[in-house]
């Protein structure tokens, strides 16, 4: 009768407390992480970084009148110090040719998470097909959790459908505008001349809120 007692408690407190695990930690039921995987801020220490991450990680689609209809790719690729030129509280859509998907490098905005299915899809856009200079391209980017709204609407924006959807394809991309200051030292317009540069400029769409198959531009 005692051990029967014990192996009862023992069942009650797996029940009680296997809910509370899962929910602080992303399953194996599921691929892709819940909106509590990580916060907003992601794991950053800086409060600098912390507000970048939770630019990064907005959910919100943007309405008619947050697009700012000035911002276009061969706009964004215009050279000179361009930190200033945009709002991140603006959105935009723009239509570029899809150069490169890959994941998205480790983080603090998604909790330096090493699962790719954790990680950003960066998506390089540039205004030639045949444009092969690494610093005349624009990074837009597909966030877990913008991945995972999807999902629930049974659509697939997982790196490798993205991938073998668009790439080589022109398309539209909507979402918000973010500077990127992380990446600001790696960007043409704001360190010219940098043979290490692998993009035009630090501004993003990022999140994208929408991306679809578009007439060439």
């Amino acid at each position: 009768m005692k051990n029967l007692r014990h192996s009862i408690f023992l069942f009650f407190c797996l029940l009680v407390l296997t809910p509370l695990g899962y929910a602080q930690r992303p399953t194996s039921a599921s691929p892709y992480p819940s909106s509590i995987f990580c916060p907003p801020e992601g794991n950053a220490k800086s409060a600098r970084v912390q507000n970048l991450n939770v630019q990064k990680n907005r959910s919100l689609y943007p309405k008619a009148s947050d697009f700012d209809k000035s911002v276009t790719l061969k706009a964004m690729l215009v050279g000179g110090d361009d930190s200033e030129r945009w709002s991140t509280q603006k959105a935009a859509s723009i239509t570029g040719y899809v150069r490169d998907v890959k994941p998205g490098g480790v983080e603090t905005t998604n909790c330096k998470s090493k699962d790719k299915n954790f990680r950003d899809t960066h998506i390089e856009l540039v205004l030639d097909p045949n444009s092969y200079e690494k610093n005349r391209c624009v990074v837009v980017e597909v966030t877990p959790r913008l991945r995972e709204q999807m999902v629930q609407k049974g659509i697939d924006w997982s790196t490798s459908m993205l991938r073998s959807k668009y790439l080589g394809r022109w398309v539209r991309v909507q979402g918000w505008m973010l500077f990127d200051f992380e990446h600001s030292n790696m960007a043409e317009n704001t360190r010219p001349g940098n043979p290490k540069n692998w993009r035009g400029t630090a501004w993003e769409i990022h999140p994208v809120t929408s991306i679809e198959i578009a007439e060439k531009h």
